[in-house]
Parts: structure tokens; sequence; C-alpha cells
């Protein structure tokens, strides 16, 4: 139906900047929004930042300021800039689409997650 393919997680040090892509593909139909979930062990998964279709953004107070959200609506893309990063902000990402496929509604859609590693 949708699926999430996910790249540009790594090992960075304090500091460092890593730029993360999700790209959807399947039977979508239109897509209103993408969003950038992280989990880390032992915390629940947390909204880190989200776009809608009409570029309307939302971001963590936590990365506010360092990370930013972009979306590409031809290519079904959403990438995430993250500058300034700390080790707090090590977590599996994950992308989050809300699309919409043929005979349904808008139904939320979850990428495997992709490991960013901020650690000297």
């Amino acid at each position: 139906q949708v699926q999430l393919v996910e790249s540009g997680g790594g090992l960075v040090q304090p500091g460092g900047s890593l730029r993360l892509s999700c790209a959807a593909s399947g039977s979508i139909v239109r897509i209103n929004a993408m969003a950038w979930y992280r989990q880390a062990p032992g915390k629940e998964r947390e909204l880190v930042a989200a776009i809608t279709s009409g570029g309307s953004t939302r971001y963590a107070d936590s990365v506010k300021g360092r990370f930013t959200i972009s979306g590409d609506n031809a290519k079904n893309t959403v990438y995430l800039q993250m500058n300034s990063l700390k080790p707090e902000d090590t977590a599996v990402y994950l992308c989050n689409v809300e699309a919409l496929i043929p005979y349904s509604e808008y139904t939320l859609y979850w990428g495997q997650g992709t490991q960013v590693t901020v650690s000297s």
C-alpha cells in the first residue's frame, strides 16, 4: 500500500549535522502530511517535526532552531536537516506519513526507522 524508505542516519559528533530523507511510494492518491518522530531506549516516541502538503510546519521545543523539516510534494519526500546535534538527539528516527490510498481515507504509515547517534 504505502512504503517509506528512510536514509541519512549515522554516527556524528556533538555539534555536527545530518540530513534525513524519507521517500513514500505505493498506491498513494495524495499525502496530507509527513513527519519525523524519534524514540530512544526507555523513552516514549515523540514528534520531532511535521509538515503539511501546504507547507505548514511544527517542531518539538527541543529541536526548534536546530532542525528544519522540508518536503517535496512532487517526489512524496520529506527531509529533516539536523544541525548542532546533541547527545540527547540520539535515537531511532522514524518517518510518518498521513496518506490517502484508493478506496480509503487518510491513514498513518510508519517507516522502519534510521539510527542517529551523536557521540564523541
